[in-house]
């Protein structure tokens, strides 16, 4: 059973969060909830695919596709820059010291926020189209 729509619908649903948690100064959970969307968003295209990966990186799993998608170099980057926010913006052991909250600034969400918004047209566009 394909359930790549499914994937792709929690995906858009969590950049809504991103955008909104990013609203209200949770910079650090904003940056969590973009990687969220984008790794959401690319497993709703391996699904499609027919690609059972079990990874948490964005940047791995967009590599699962590469011999089933031309995937663009941006792509790539923006997934590995967010890959970055998978741990550090969740756990206080992720720095030597002080909290998530104390490392991650507006600046920080707006492009996770933006670049998880890069990946998420991308992988729907794919999914639409194949």
């Amino acid at each position: 059973m394909n359930r790549s729509e499914d994937w792709l619908k929690q995906a858009e649903r969590d950049l809504k969060l991103a955008k909104l948690i990013s609203e209200s100064g949770f910079y650090e959970w904003a940056c969590f909830a973009s990687q969220q969307a984008a790794k959401k968003s690319v497993k709703a295209l391996c699904e499609k695919h027919n690609v059972i990966i079990r990874v948490h990186q964005l940047l791995g799993l967009l590599k699962s596709l590469k011999d089933l998608e031309t995937i663009p170099d941006d792509i790539y980057t923006q997934g590995a820059f967010l890959d970055r926010f998978y741990i550090p913006t969740r756990y206080p052991n992720g720095f030597t010291n002080g909290a998530p909250m104390e490392y991650f600034f507006a600046k920080d969400a707006e492009e996770a926020i933006g670049y998880a918004e890069n990946i998420v047209r991308f992988c729907s566009s794919k999914i639409a189209s194949t």
